[in-house]
Parts: structure tokens; C-alpha cells; sequence
């Protein structure tokens, strides 16, 4: 059996989003962290690109909300992206505060505003504030740094939450989050967390595919949890593919940066030829989901495993001074960027919809809040705009804490709690069951549910998708909880929700196209594909 323990805050997730929310939270809260492994495993610690924000004099808010727009292909929700971008400054100058290592212009003193600004795809000025060719890892050390210093923090790593407990509310009798089982990854045992909230910063989902730009972890836990508690999601269709993963077999999920084509890399076929002005006349700057249709349609045609991302024609200095961690590893298998070109093939990057949140990060459900990547916000709309997500991540963590700040003296204590029970379930003798599922339904979602779409082909997941599910709760229901099931839960039903909104929406519309309906849908009036967990569709616009 686990044992019991009380916070006032309970965090599930160590990227930007959960460690950004505990900073901001009040001082005197006692705060519980939550993370799958050690700190800096999440997907923060991997992003290349930075954080955009509008600093330039020749820049302006206007222009960063009509890219994000544009990029979300009318399903930006106004308000939120107002919102976002507004505050892109604010988070900039509080990273400084807390003492980032960021790239700042040649010549420059560290004192001199604004840092140095890149330019990325989608974007029609530079304004992706950076760390080099490592931001994420800047924007996580900077966060854990400061986090070192708050003695109302204790970090649980090798931690993985198996589901929110939810319980009425004293006052209201509705529903309420009152904290998390627990599974401690070492023991093998089960932990009661209690707390008055709880924040998700789960990450996203992207792992429910055969190739992945994220670390192992992004199996969907947050949105998972969520729905099985009672929230709804929206947007699970929007799944971003990023274009340029290093293809090589010893390379694992290795992504080559946005900012790669940003500072003129040119994609390129076998041959050496160009294609991308075939398909956008902005070319290697156009939006991701047209470069990775682009690359997937090349591949097809020319039955090639990969195309080719060429900067060789850039001095070797700007290459190894821009792009130092990239240039190291591609020399660990062999290719120089100063001479060679990268083969790269389209991945799965990002999860653009998720937990349906308002814009204090707050859920359906109280007491349950939840930022980052497991979020829906309206933000992206039906594609995310390059850069935009460390924004979002620090945006929504920092409103969610101002309001627990606000609201925390007045939360319900949570009340007594059973312990997890497990004295009726066993070993499992077939672990092979486990293993055999996860690669399937990441192989199946690869083939039926990737960048291109059919009907026949969402069918087929669905039929597939319906019969995993059956297999791995009966699988759950009767032995002891592993981390490897606790994510494949969690993958099968993500993968399920990506399923059914796809299946929902009868058109192509940003990072969703199936040749059945190759067209967006100018008839119909714009509208988000919301689920309820009840299987009712809200009808609504969100």
C-alpha cells in the first residue's frame, strides 16, 4: 500500500508550464511536483527553436496575431490569441529576471534590449527570441535554477499520475479535483496525493505515432486523465507534423530546428533539386503543415525514405555559431552541415488541441486547472504557429497561478481519501500484451491517421482503436499497475480522440487533410470539434 500525502498545490508535469505555475503560485503554498522521470525529461528541455515575441521596433502585436491567425486557418480563437501575444514581452523580460541565457546580438552587452531575433516559418518578422540552437534547455535550467531556491516546492521524480480523484464539493455538491493516484515508478506502489488544486502541464500526445520528434513521455497522460475525470476536449485532429526530423537509424527523435530553413536552408529532393516553391510561394518559409504535406507528397511520389535540408551554402562559421548543437550532433552520425546536406523526414511534433481551458488556464472541472501542450487554448487554431508554444506554456501557467493566488484561501480542504486498493489484482505473467499494443496502435495511427487522410483510412483506426481499448481495460482491470500501462492507457485513449474528431471534420483545414474532402469548407460556419466525455458533441463554437 502508498501512503497519503497533503499539498495545498499538486502539479503533474516539469516543463515550462508546470515549473513556470509553481514559480508564479504563491510563496506560502506548499507545492507538490510531479514528473515521469527526472526533471529535465519533458519536452521543454528538447525545443531548438525560442519563444516568440514581438520586441523589434519594426515588429508589432498586430502583425504577430495575423501570423498566428493565418497559421490556425480561421480557427484562432481572437481573444485567446489576443491575449497570448500581448504578453509575449512581459514573459521575455520575467525570464531575464530569473536569469535566462539567451543569444543576444553580436557585439552586444547582455544589458542591450531587445536579445538577438531570429526569424521562423510563418512568421513575417524576426522575433523568435532564443538560446542559440537550445532554448528549451535554457527556458527548463533557467526554471529549475530558480525553483531551487523556493523551500514551499518538494519534487517527486520517477512519478507518473494514474488518474485525477475526483469528489463533491462541499459547498456546491458538484464535482471537484481533490488530487491524484499515484504511481511510484521504483517501488511499484500507489500514492494517494491530496490538495486543494491541481494544475496539469502534462504535455502532449504526439508519442500516439511510430515517429515523434518528442521524448518517450508524450503519451497524452494530462489529456487522458482529464477526460476520464469529465472534461472535454476539442481539436484532437490538429496533430502538428514536424518536417524536418533527422532521418538515420541510431538517431532516435532528433529534431533539426525551424530555424534552419529560418535562416535559409532549402529543402531538397535526391537529385538536389528544390520543390517547395511548387507548393507556397513563400517556399521553405511556409507554414509547417504545408511543408511536412509537401515532403510526404515528394516521398510518395518518389517511393524515397527522405529529402534532403541543405544550408551548406552558408559560411561554416555562421552554421557552427548558429546552430552549435545541431552541428554536433549531425557529426555524431557522420554529416557535416557545413558540407553535407541533412536527410530529414516529417514527424509528429506537437498536439494542438486538448484540455479545454478559459483564459485562467481553469478546466471544467473544479479545482483542476491545466497549461502547455495538453491544453486546448485557442491559440493555434488548427496549426501552431513556429515558436508559439514556450509563449503559451509561460502565459497560461502564469494566469493560472495569479488566480489560484486569488482563490486558494477559500478552496475546500479535500476530505479523507480511500487508499488504492490492490490486494485483488497480480503480476502480470504477459507483459508482451503491452508491448505488442503500444506498437501497434502507434503503427496503425502512422498509416490511417498521419499527415494525409481517407475515410476508409480513419475507419479502419476506428474499427482497431475499439478493440484495443476493450483489450487493454480488461488487461487493466486485473493486474498491478506498470508505468508501460499506465501511458498505454493513456496513448489508446488519446488515439481514440484523435480518431473521432477527425472522423467529425468533413474537410481539409490545416494540419487536417484527407483527400476524401480536399477543400476547407466555406459553406459551413467555422467551428471547433469539441467532445464531451458523456459521448455527446457540443454543438457550440468554442
Amino acid at each position: 500500500m502508498g501512503e497519503d500525502l497533503d499539498f495545498d498545490i499538486l502539479v503533474l508535469g516539469s516543463g515550462a508550464a508546470g515549473l513556470g505555475f509553481a514559480l508564479e503560485a504563491p510563496s506560502d503554498a506548499l507545492i507538490a511536483i510531479l514528473s515521469k522521470g527526472s526533471l529535465d525529461q519533458g519536452a521543454t528541455n528538447w525545443a531548438q527553436g525560442g519563444v516568440a515575441a514581438v520586441l523589434s521596433e519594426e515588429d508589432s502585436i498586430d502583425s504577430h496575431i495575423a501570423d498566428t491567425r493565418n497559421a490556425g486557418a480561421g480557427l484562432c480563437d481572437p481573444e485567446a490569441v489576443q491575449f497570448v501575444i500581448e504578453r509575449g514581452a512581459d514573459v521575455i523580460r520575467w525570464l531575464v529576471s530569473l536569469g535566462i541565457e539567451l543569444s543576444w546580438a553580436a557585439g552586444a552587452e547582455e544589458s542591450h534590449w531587445p536579445p538577438d531575433l531570429t526569424l521562423e516559418g510563418g512568421h513575417s518578422h524576426r522575433r523568435i527570441v532564443h538560446a542559440q540552437d537550445a532554448t528549451g534547455r535554457a527556458v527548463q535550467a533557467c526554471l529549475e535554477n530558480t525553483l531551487a531556491q523556493r523551500s514551499n516546492v518538494e519534487v517527486f521524480e520517477g512519478s507518473i499520475a494514474v488518474d485525477l480523484i475526483v469528489r463533491p464539493d462541499p459547498a456546491t455538491g458538484k464535482p471537484r479535483c481533490v488530487g491524484a493516484y499515484v504511481l511510484d515508478i521504483e517501488s511499484g506502489h500507489i500514492r494517494t496525493f491530496r490538495s486543494r488544486a491541481v494544475m496539469l502541464a502534462a504535455g502532449g500526445a504526439s508519442r500516439v505515432y511510430l515517429y515523434s520528434s518528442n521524448p518517450t513521455g508524450a503519451s497524452g497522460d494530462g489529456i487522458a486523465m482529464a477526460w476520464r475525470a469529465g472534461c472535454r476536449v476539442a481539436n484532437m485532429e490538429f496533430t502538428q507534423f514536424h518536417p524536418t526530423c533527422l532521418f538515420h537509424p541510431d538517431a532516435g527523435s532528433f529534431l533539426i530546428s525551424e530555424a534552419v530553413r529560418g535562416e535559409g536552408g532549402l529543402l531538397r529532393l535526391p537529385d538536389g533539386s528544390r520543390f517547395m516553391d511548387q507548393f507556397d510561394e513563400r517556399g521553405e518559409l511556409a507554414p509547417r503543415d504545408i511543408v511536412a504535406r509537401a515532403i510526404d507528397f515528394e516521398m510518395k511520389r518518389l517511393g524515397v525514405d527522405n529529402v534532403f535540408l541543405d544550408i551548406s551554402h552558408k559560411p561554416a562559421t555562421f552554421i557552427t555559431e548558429h546552430f552549435p548543437t545541431l552541428y554536433k550532433r549531425c557529426l555524431d552520425f557522420g554529416i557535416d552541415m557545413c558540407k553535407d546536406p541533412v536527410p530529414v523526414v516529417p514527424a509528429a511534433h506537437y498536439t494542438c488541441g486538448g484540455i479545454m481551458v478559459d483564459l485562467r488556464a481553469r478546466t471544467d472541472l473544479a479545482g483542476l486547472y491545466a497549461a502547455g501542450e495538453c491544453t486546448f487554448t485557442g491559440l493555434h487554431g488548427a496549426n501552431r504557429l513556429a515558436s508559439n508554444s514556450i509563449l503559451e506554456c509561460l502565459v497560461f501557467a502564469r494566469a493560472a497561478a495569479r488566480d489560484v493566488g486569488e482563490a486558494l484561501a477559500t478552496m475546500p480542504a479535500p476530505p479523507e481519501l480511500p487508499a488504492w486498493d490492490e490486494s485483488w489484482v497480480r503480476d502480470s505473467d504477459e507483459e508482451v500484451v503491452v508491448s505488442h499494443n503500444w506498437e501497434e496502435v502507434r503503427r496503425f495511427m502512422w498509416d490511417y491517421v498521419g499527415i494525409v487522410r481517407t475515410n476508409k483510412r480513419l475507419a479502419r483506426a476506428k474499427h482497431r482503436i475499439d478493440l484495443l481499448l476493450n483489450e487493454i481495460q480488461e488487461y487493466y482491470a486485473n493486474f498491478r499497475v506498470t508505468s508501460d500501462l499506465v501511458e498505454l492507457r493513456n496513448l489508446v485513449l488519446v488515439a481514440d480522440l484523435i480518431i473521432r474528431s477527425a472522423m467529425m471534420r468533413k474537410e481539409s483545414r490545416g494540419l487536417h487533410y484527407t483527400l476524401d474532402h480536399p477543400q476547407s469548407d466555406t459553406a459551413a460556419p467555422l467551428r471547433n470539434t469539441v467532445l464531451v466525455p458523456d459521448d455527446r458533441t457540443d454543438d457550440g463554437t468554442s
